[in-house]
């Protein structure tokens, strides 16, 4: 491997790396994002991290501030209902598309990433705790699944990027839904292997609203 190929996959591991850790809010809404502490911590140069932080930026998960450097971008209800309601655009639209287009192989999968979501949220409703990333990333997966027969690529991409600024504002000021959240979710799985799009689309609108009203009242990590 090439100096040059292997620094290209240390910038990209340091970027997934710092990107998760902002999502997850290890890293936190507001945070000044210090080079040269980022340096140790991720164990990559100082001019590596000034291109992801900028690639960042560009994701809209950091904010760069000119000479005074980078932060994590912060928290608004404002922000997070713009999230949400871009989210809502997208993944309606997908869903139509993929309930439509949608064939065996996409049941299957389907199928498979309820039953790993349905599985994990058993353990968040027995109190444990200890598996929240691994719960919203089976969340996420689920979400994804219900799209993928949507026949865009870019569509996709798109949908994910905004997921994971709604994911954020879930892991930061959320805490698990429960049962209702558990319930929208096979209500979901039913609604699209049944093609059923006018419920789908209900079931999904009142998910994410759920999502919201379930932030706005534990809102602490928010700025109005």
């Amino acid at each position: 491997m090439s100096s040059e190929t292997l620094n290209e996959t240390v910038a990209e591991s340091s970027y997934k790396r710092i990107r998760a850790d902002i999502i997850f809010g290890r890293l936190a809404p507001g945070q000044r994002l210090k080079l040269e502490k980022l340096k140790d911590t991720y164990d990559t140069s100082i001019s590596t991290l000034r291109e992801i932080l900028n690639r960042l930026a560009s994701d809209g998960l950091v904010m760069a501030e000119g000479q005074r450097g980078f932060q994590v971008m912060p928290m608004s209800s404002v922000d997070l209902k713009e999230v949400a309601g871009l989210r809502l655009l997208l993944e309606t639209h997908a869903l139509e598309q993929s309930l439509e287009r949608g064939d065996v192989d996409w049941e299957a999968r389907l199928v498979s990433a309820h039953y790993k979501l349905a599985r994990m949220e058993g353990v968040m409703a027995s109190g444990d705790t200890s598996h929240t990333e691994d719960w919203k990333r089976y969340d996420w997966e689920f979400h994804q699944a219900l799209i993928s027969a949507c026949g865009s690529k870019l569509l996709m991409e798109a949908h994910a990027a905004v997921f994971d600024k709604y994911l954020r504002y879930q892991m930061v000021a959320l805490s698990y839904r429960g049962k209702i959240a558990a319930d929208e979710h096979k209500q979901l799985l039913d609604a699209a292997l049944n093609r059923d799009q006018k419920n789908a689309k209900k079931i999904l609108g009142l998910h994410i609203q759920g999502g919201v009203e379930h932030a706005l009242a534990h809102k602490s990590p928010l700025q109005d």
